[in-house]
């Protein structure tokens, strides 16, 4: 076997029990894994820098294929009902074959952290087929000096060979495709897709599991921080903003997706950004969009012009599920510490496609737990097959499928750490406004960054307030800079019993989702749900 880069010598990849294996290229940076991906047939050289990759028939995430070994270890302490198991023998026959696959292989390994705080930090050994799935991965997680490689033990280690296909009668699995954890023997394993996002999920799933009982929070969410130190955290599911919202001139992003709030404060799990490149703006998103002329940029899936490859960020031709993927420091502003205090501002992201909740609304912790455990965001017609309208779509605590405890565990958590730091909530609709996806128009992003700035430098707090009678929430009744109108929904749509109609329809699918925490919350929490004052016609 032949070995080159830097790493560890006392902790080769021998040591995983790989035998056979043709090459393993240790820690390699930018420009050889571009090398070996374009002379692989992996990607592509886009214009000012970035590689273009195609995943194929997988454009996200395949959560449904993702299983966790179940053992003494889990069988009491996983939460069963949204997480697949698999047993320890079918795990063994898994990583078997897995092994047998890498024989006469040309492998790439990264060795990483997961967690800019030392002290929770998960050391991360990612075991790759491809050359820019290596390059992927080593932009989205925190890089280790090369001081710190030579004696780098890895705590997890994630096999990703997309090449290899699982067999459900053989490993347990559902499909040709396969994401199987062992929290035991600390090895993940990922097969049959292209598509890179699974590697650094897995690292988030893993630190779900492991920093509860550390009396750290993992959270599905981005964060910055004001020239004050005060700390902002921006929970959301894919497409409702959270990367754009957080990256801005004014406030320094510490991450753009994944957390951890403990005694000292927030700190990022990763050392990059992934970004969804969807009707990416140089206007809109100017710091976004400049990663995109950047040497060592991912980019996954975008449509390129064949002649120029210039890229067509609008194109849906693929995919919608477009991404950049780029290190941290590429953003002017980012930290570079990774760390910060407590939060004084804990903002919850969701993309109304129904068109009726407020721009803005103020939480008070019973709500905030509400809406924490509600997770809600709506998906929009096109967004994926069979999606002709507006879908409602709720992920509890903005993170459902990378959970492998109960959410009460995680919303506990938020409920008493919300107490102790006084933190104010926030419920910011990105979604439309005026009536539905289809008829209404999105919210004007200048609108959405007004109101979060007044939320954030304490103004929006000391505002006037009415309850909305749809929802009962906190509506501030004017914010300088934003039209009256837009803070009240129901002005925006003509037709005031389609409104009314439309937001029932949702208060009552908020309910029907919240059955499953009923026995899991106080009374605060239940009296918080949405309830129409206002009856629909």
């Amino acid at each position: 076997m032949q070995e080159s880069g830097v790493w560890n010598k006392s902790f080769g990849i021998d040591l995983f029990g790989v035998k056979g294996v043709k090459s393993v290229a240790y820690n390699l940076g930018p420009a050889p894994l571009y090398e070996e991906s374009i002379r692989r047939g992996e990607a592509v050289i886009m214009p000012h820098g970035p590689i273009n990759a195609e995943t194929g028939i997988h454009t996200g995430r395949s959560p449904k294929d993702k299983h966790t070994v179940r053992d003494a270890l889990t069988e009491d302490k996983v939460w069963w009902g949204n997480n697949n198991s698999i047993t320890s023998d079918q795990f063994e026959t898994l990583l078997g074959d897995f092994k047998k696959h890498m024989e006469g292989m040309d492998l790439f390994v990264q060795d990483l952290y997961g967690g800019a705080d030392p002290a929770f930090r998960v050391k991360s050994r990612v075991i790759t087929e491809f050359a820019w799935h290596s390059l992927f991965i080593r932009n989205l997680l925190i890089r280790p000096d090369a001081s710190q490689l030579e004696s780098f033990v890895a705590d997890l280690t994630i096999v990703d060979l997309p090449s290899f296909k699982g067999d459900p009668a053989r490993h347990g699995c559902k499909s040709e495709t396969v994401v199987a954890l062992d929290f035991d023997r600390k090895i993940v394993l990922i097969g049959g897709t292209n598509y890179a996002g699974e590697m650094k999920k897995s690292v988030f799933t893993w630190l779900n599991w492991t920093l509860p009982a550390q009396g750290v929070l993992p959270m599905h969410a981005s964060a910055n921080h004001g020239e004050d130190g005060d700390v902002a955290v921006f929970f959301g599911l894919s497409g409702t903003g959270k990367t754009t919202l957080s990256q801005v001139p004014d406030r320094t992003l510490i991450g753009d997706d994944e957390h951890g709030w403990g005694k000292e404060g927030v700190f990022n799990f990763e050392g990059g950004c992934y970004a969804k490149a969807i009707k990416l703006s140089r206007e809109a998103e100017p710091e976004i969009y400049a990663t995109t002329e950047r040497f060592g940029t991912v980019l996954e899936n975008v449509v390129f012009d064949p002649v120029t490859r210039e890229p067509d960020f609008d194109s849906q031709e693929k995919t919608e599920n477009t991404r950049i993927a780029y290190p941290l420091d590429f953003i002017s502003n980012a930290s570079a510490s990774g760390r910060a205090g407590q939060p004084k501002n804990i903002v919850m992201l969701t993309c109304d496609a129904f068109g009726v909740l407020p721009p803005i609304a103020k939480l008070d912790p019973a709500q905030a737990m509400y809406h924490f455990l509600s997770g809600y965001t709506a998906k929009v017609a096109g967004t994926e097959k069979g999606v002709t309208g507006p879908e409602a779509t709720f992920s509890t605590c903005f993170g459902h499928p990378f959970l492998p405890l109960h959410p009460s565990v995680y919303g506990g958590m938020l409920g008493e750490l919300i107490a102790k730091h006084s933190v104010d909530c926030w419920l910011v609709n990105t979604g439309w406004t005026g009536g539905k996806e289809g008829v209404g128009r999105r919210m004007p992003i200048k609108v959405t960054r007004r109101l979060l700035a007044a939320a954030l430098d304490g103004s929006l707090a000391r505002a006037t307030f009415r309850t909305d009678p749809y929802f009962g929430l906190a509506v501030p009744t004017s914010v300088p800079g934003v039209e009256p109108h837009i803070l009240e929904p129901v002005k925006t749509w003509k037709d005031k019993a389609e409104f009314a109609k439309t937001a029932k329809h949702l208060v009552e699918m908020f309910a029907k989702n919240f059955i499953t925490f009923e026995n899991h919350v106080d009374k605060a929490v239940l009296d918080a749900a949405p309830v129409m004052k206002i009856a629909a016609e």
